[in-house]
Order: C-alpha cells, then sequence, then structure tokens
C-alpha cells in the first residue's frame, strides 16, 4: 500500500476515534484497537502454541462490537462505553469457553474490569460497579458451555497459551493506564504550561 493511502486510513480511524469526551475518546482508542488485533489472535496462536487455531475463531463474533464502538459513543457515551464491556466481557467468556479455562483466556477480564473502574463519572459508578460484578461472574463461572467440546491442547501448549494471554492482557491493560494517565495529565495541567514559550 501506498504511504500515502496509509496516512489516510490513520488519519479517517482518528478521526473515528475522536470524541471530546476524553472518557469515550479513551474507549473508542481501546475498542480499535482490539478490534484491530482480534484478525492477528489465531496467527498468535499458530506461531506460539499449535497448529489448531480453530477455536479462537469465536474471538471474531465480538469484532463488529469494537468496531461499533464509536459509532455509538456518537449516539450516547454511556451505550458506547456500555458496548465496550460488553464486547470485552462477552470475548472473553465464548474464548475461555472455547479453549477451556486452563488456557489463560480470563486474563482478559482484568483490562475489562479496570475499564469499568475507569470509563464511569461518580454519576455512573453503579454501571462501572455492575460490569464489574459480571466481570467477577464470568471468572467464577463454568469454563465451558454445556454440551460444546472445545479443542483438548497438551500440556505444554497450554503453557504457551498461558504466557501469549498474558502478555496480550498485560500490554492492554498497560495501554488502558497510559491512555488514562494522559487524560489526567491533560485534565490538570496548567495554563502555562501548554503555552509556548517566547523566543529569545
Amino acid at each position: 500500500m501506498p504511504a500515502g493511502g496509509f496516512r489516510r486510513i490513520v488519519a479517517a480511524l482518528r478521526d473515528y476515534a475522536a470524541h471530546p469526551d476524553p472518557r469515550a475518546a479513551l474507549a473508542n482508542a481501546v475498542a480499535l484497537v482490539v478490534a484491530s488485533n482480534q484478525p492477528f489472535y489465531p496467527l498468535y496462536i499458530y506461531w506460539t502454541v499449535s497448529p489448531t487455531i480453530w477455536p479462537s475463531y469465536v474471538s471474531f463474533l465480538s469484532t463488529p462490537l469494537f468496531l461499533a464502538v464509536p459509532a455509538l459513543m456518537r449516539r450516547s457515551t454511556l451505550l458506547g462505553r456500555a458496548t465496550l464491556l460488553f464486547a470485552g466481557i462477552g470475548n472473553t467468556a465464548l474464548c475461555r469457553a472455547a479453549l477451556g479455562g486452563v488456557s489463560g483466556v480470563d486474563v482478559f477480564l482484568f483490562p475489562c474490569l479496570v475499564l469499568a473502574l475507569l470509563l464511569f463519572r461518580r454519576s455512573e459508578r453503579a454501571v462501572g460497579l455492575g460490569f464489574a460484578a459480571i466481570a467477577g461472574a464470568v471468572y467464577l463461572g463454568p469454563a465451558a458451555l454445556p454440551g460444546v467440546d472445545g479443542h483438548l491442547y497438551a500440556a505444554g501448549e497450554y503453557e504457551a497459551l498461558q504466557r501469549l494471554n498474558f502478555i496480550s492482557a498485560a500490554t492492554l491493560t498497560a495501554l488502558i493506564g497510559l491512555l488514562f494517565a494522559n487524560i489526567l495529565e491533560n485534565g490538570t495541567r496548567r495554563p502555562s504550561e501548554t503555552e509556548t514559550p517566547p523566543e529569545t
């Protein structure tokens, strides 16, 4: 792809994710990062775990929801933020059912928990705590869905899968922390810090 075309795509994605509400903009950025990485998850499993990647295809069911978050955010920031949490927790539950509890995929509930506590204002605290409770219920619930048999990996493959999921979830959580730190910094910066120093 020509460099100009790539820059236009990046600019379009930035415009799509942009929002005057910092929390909404954070949620949009996280949603698009997750959606853009989902197609690569089966490849990561193929390269680091096993050639058997079909159980990971269930993650694609949530891709439309992640992609829709910025559009929904323009209609209602509460709806957009709630959709991000619904997609994240639901995707983790589906992958846990397909890959098994021993896969360690439920570690993705941690970034969901962080988002549930950061994305909602004090007046919306009940919504955030509700999503945090749902994430906890998913973790404590059964790993397999009744009547659904997933693939059984070897012990060494499960260890590799656990490492992959931990690194991925830790990276996502760190990104969320960095984005929120930027919100705090921009919100507390004094006007003098944003002014251009006079030329000498």
